[in-house]
Order: structure tokens, then sequence, then C-alpha cells
């Protein structure tokens, strides 16, 4: 990992990364997911950028979203041309400094990006589980997570971050695990879904089932539910996205034409990139997975699942000083659900910051380029580094 990337002249990427797996929960000591079902073995895909330090205090748990993966900076090889999906944020000198900090990032389970999901290899039958997979929920993607940074010897985090889904493990690691976590940046995310959010996420699993391929869930090896799972994107796309940003991206601008075509097929530019969002999509996800990951993010209630109803309480049960960060145009998770936690963080006697940053891009505003985002991250692992000492 140490020789850098021909894509980036500056030096500051984290160069060639490899994709790890970490297997565990064997016959007989399988996990007890919080559905009461068992589910074993279980593979988690990761990555690491930087060297754990000596006392073994510099490592970040990095969280992606949706449809995320491990794949977080760098690159598989010399001629990839894209890097990972927070390369802008990861890596020498950048806001994740991996000269000073070694950085985690894994796949979760459900995913179909090489941690065990729907799509696995059910070794009892020798299939893809299909939806004979169990049903996760965000705590048992972390009590997962725990146990690679157990395999790879990390007994503190000097902090855990994402965004999204993402920022909902953050949240549920700083609760689930008070001992492990100095701190945490949860990132355009929410303690519990509204029920906007839910109805998002349920009319994209409807487009799903709804398609013939999807056979019940039973499609590996067959004609794949495309439709259904790319409606399902496009879905979701628009909920990533902003009414400006839109607006100054299409507008109400044709595509390829001068007049109405008084068909059904694309006549405006937004139609058109809607449509391509959904086909490429599908030729990189799984729509088990879509149903499963979705179905995990619609039951977090970190209120109600670590405070029997009261968010303070749930606070009162972590240590760790929190980095909380809004974007003015993210209409999904919007700034008065990040104000709702850090108010009962504050009730809660934590040490806690929140930033409400400008940006029209959107909830999708985390993962771009943005100065101030950088600063902050920056600043905030600094001031952590000091006082972890």
């Amino acid at each position: 990992m140490s020789e850098y990337s021909e894509h980036d002249k500056q030096g500051r990427s984290v160069g060639l990364v490899e994709k790890q797996f970490f297997t565990f929960a064997e016959p007989g000591n399988e996990v007890v997911l919080e559905s009461g079902e068992k589910l074993g073995p279980i593979t988690i895909a990761y990555e690491t950028y930087g060297t754990l330090n000596a006392d073994k205090s510099n490592a970040i748990l990095v969280f992606h979203a949706l449809s995320g993966d491990a794949h977080a900076a760098g690159y598989y090889s010399k001629d990839e041309l894209k890097p990972g999906w927070w390369d802008v944020m990861i890596g020498p000198g950048k806001g994740i400094d991996t000269d000073k900090y070694f950085v985690i990032s894994s796949n979760f389970i459900g995913s179909c990006m090489g941690s065990s999901g729907p799509s696995s290899q059910n070794l009892q039958t020798g299939m893809p589980y299909g939806m004979s997979f169990p049903v996760v929920t965000i705590g048992d993607m972390v009590r997962c997570q725990k146990a690679l940074l157990d395999h790879l010897g990390v007994v503190k985090l000097l902090s855990c971050l994402g965004g999204s889904i993402g920022g909902m493990q953050a949240l549920e690691w700083a609760v689930r695990y008070p001992e492990m976590v100095a701190s945490a940046i949860p990132l355009a995310t929410t303690y519990k879904h509204s029920a906007l959010a839910i109805a998002f996420n349920e009319v994209g699993r409807q487009a799903i089932v709804a398609d013939a391929n999807w056979n019940g869930g039973n499609y590996y090896g067959k004609e794949l539910p495309r439709k259904g799972l790319a409606l399902a994107r496009m879905v979701g796309h628009i909920t990533y996205l902003s009414d400006d940003s839109m607006r100054r991206k299409f507008g109400r601008n044709l595509q390829d034409k001068t007049a109405f075509s008084f068909d059904f097929g694309v006549d405006f530019q937004v139609e058109s990139y809607l449509r391509y969002q959904g086909e490429k999509f599908v030729d990189r996800f799984d729509a088990n997975s879509y149903l499963y990951i979705t179905k995990a993010a619609d039951y977090f209630n970190l209120e109600y699942q670590h405070g029997d109803g009261s968010l303070v309480k749930a606070f009162e049960k972590t240590q760790a000083k929190f980095l909380v960060i809004s974007f003015t145009s993210d209409w999904l998770y919007r700034t008065k659900e990040s104000r709702r936690m850090v108010k009962a963080m504050k009730k809660a006697g934590l040490d806690v910051s929140f930033t409400e940053i400008e940006a029209d891009f959107g909830h999708d505003a985390f993962l771009l380029a943005n100065d101030q985002l950088t600063k902050l991250i920056a600043g905030f692992l600094a001031r952590m580094s000091k006082e972890i000492r």
C-alpha cells in the first residue's frame, strides 16, 4: 500500500490498495442476530490505510452508505481511473491523514460488496442465500465490525465516522461500545428514520418485488430484476439530490430535442439522467441487498433501542466526543434532526460540536470535495489525538 498511483500526480493518494477478507462465526459459533436468528460463517470485506502506531491509539473506522463498499480510498491497480469513494477525504495530508492515522473501512453484512449478504453462498445448500438470509440491523452490522476490530488488534478507536447509513453506524458504535470509542463524527444522518424516509425506501422495495424477474428473491443465475432495481435506484437517487442542484444542472432542458415528442420516451435531460443512474446501478448492485439494507436503516431507532424511548438516555451510555455535521440542502436527513441529536447529547453531558455546512448538492454533499468539511474533520481529529494521549 506504500506505492502511489500514477493517477495522483501530487502524491497525495494512499496509492495501491487491496481488499481483504475476515471470516468468523464458524459452525457452532454463529452470531445470534437481533432478530433471534443465527448467522455464520460471516465474511467481512475491508481495507486499511496507514499504519497502526505502537500504542494503538490512532485507529479510525470509516463507514460507507447504502450502496458503498470497503474501497474508500486509493486504487486497485495503476490502470484504474476512479479511486475509492472517499478519496477526497482519506490520504496523506488530507482530512483523514493516513500519515497520522490507521484507517479501517469495512463493508457491512447484508451488502453485496464482499461481505456476507443474500447473494453469498449458503454453505448448507451450496446456493446463494436469497431471501433465506436473515434480516439484519444496524446493530448487527456494528457487532460484526467489532469482531473485525478484535481480529485486527484494535482495542480503542480514536474516532469513527460516516455519512447517511454510515452515520447511523457511527452513532451505534458510540453507544454500543462506549469503552472503545473516543469520538464520533456522524455526517448527514439521523438517529431514526422519518416517515418520509421510510416511505421512499418502501417504494424502492416494492419496485423490486413487483418485477417478475425478482421471483421471490431467487433470481441468481437467471434473468435479474433489472427494471425493478433500476426504478428503486431512480427513486432513491432523487432523495440524494436537491431542488437547487437539479434546477441548476437540468432545469427543463430537453434531451437532444427541440420539441416535445408526444410519447413516453425521454424528453427531458433529468429523465435521461435518472434512467442512466438506474441502469448503471443494476450492473454493480444486488436487488436483494437493496431490500435488506433499506430495511435495516428503517429499523434503526437509537432512542428506543438504547434509551427506552429517550434519546438523552441513549446518549448517556457513551462518553464519546462528537462532531455532528449536517448540510443545508439535505432534505432526506434535515438539519433539525441533527439539532435534536445535539440537544440530547448536551443534556446527556457530552462534549459535542455542531456545524451546518452551506451546500446545495443535497444529501450526497458529504461525499463531495468541500474545504470546510475537510478542515472540520481534520481539526476535530487533531484535537482528539492530543486529548487521547
